[in-house]
């Protein structure tokens, strides 16, 4: 592993049990679900297919597609995200590894999801999708979610990167979803870029980062979901938090 990478495992080995307890409660999975998932599998029969859920975490993606009858496996480079996503899916298969280089056969996965993973992967994203296409079916689905880079949202965002040294390491950045895509249609049709997030993303989805007490959750979520579902139909690419986007392998 680079050291980058090495990093990046360290960090969430350390911040594990905190990271689960925000983003793995009701009020942050609800969240992942209504503004998140419904966009990055839109479409998508997810009953039979054989899943990769890459940068798994501890399987809050997981959760969502298992309950759509996919069959997953999840992969993630931090031993506490495996052993928390086993603990929580005993019924799927999760490996300890680098997405960089996965043990895994090629063509092997009908759709690899990515939620939150790439940002992580600076200087390498590109590295990453190499490996997604690699492992993806011709006809495969690529499904993820990122910070998006280019937003106003974004200037605060790289402010606070380099500020908050105790969540973030410093190769993590935005991703250029646009330029991303540039760099791959030789190879992936774009099927959907969805861009939202407001102030239920920061406050609600992402409690931990913003040092917000576990406890009020309970008091503010909802209210604060129902304003961003009210405001959401007016985002757009410049005044949202995140992209997500669904890709589809060329034949």
């Amino acid at each position: 592993m680079k050291e980058d990478e090495v990093k990046q495992k360290e960090l969430f080995d350390r911040i594990g049990d905190l990271y689960h307890l925000h983003y793995g409660d009701k009020y942050s999975l609800f969240y992942r679900d209504h503004f998140i998932h419904r966009y990055m599998f839109r479409g998508l029969t997810l009953t039979g297919m054989k899943v990769l859920d890459a940068a798994c975490g501890g399987g809050e993606s997981t959760r969502y597609l298992v309950s759509r009858g996919a069959a997953v496996t999840g992969i993630d480079i931090s031993e506490n995200a495996i052993l928390t996503f086993q603990k929580n899916f005993p019924q799927c298969k999760g490996i300890q590894g680098s997405v960089f280089d996965m043990p895994l056969p090629d063509s092997s996965f009908d759709c690899v999801s990515i939620f939150g993973g790439l940002h992580h992967m600076h200087p390498r994203v590109q590295d990453a999708v190499d490996e997604v296409f690699r492992v993806l079916r011709p006809g495969g689905y690529f499904c993820f979610f990122e910070p998006h880079a280019g937003s106003i949202p974004d200037l605060f965002r790289k402010l606070w990167y380099k500020v908050d040294n105790k969540y973030f390491e410093r190769n993590e950045g935005s991703v250029d979803v646009t330029k991303l895509y540039q760099s791959n249609k030789s190879r992936f049709e774009s099927c959907l870029t969805h861009y939202g997030g407001n102030i239920a993303f920061l406050l609600v989805y992402n409690s931990m980062i913003f040092r917000m007490p576990h406890f009020l959750k309970s008091v503010y979520s909802y209210p604060l979901m129902g304003a961003e579902w009210l405001t959401h139909p007016f985002e757009n690419k410049y005044f949202s938090c995140f992209a997500a986007c669904q890709w589809k392998k060329r034949i």
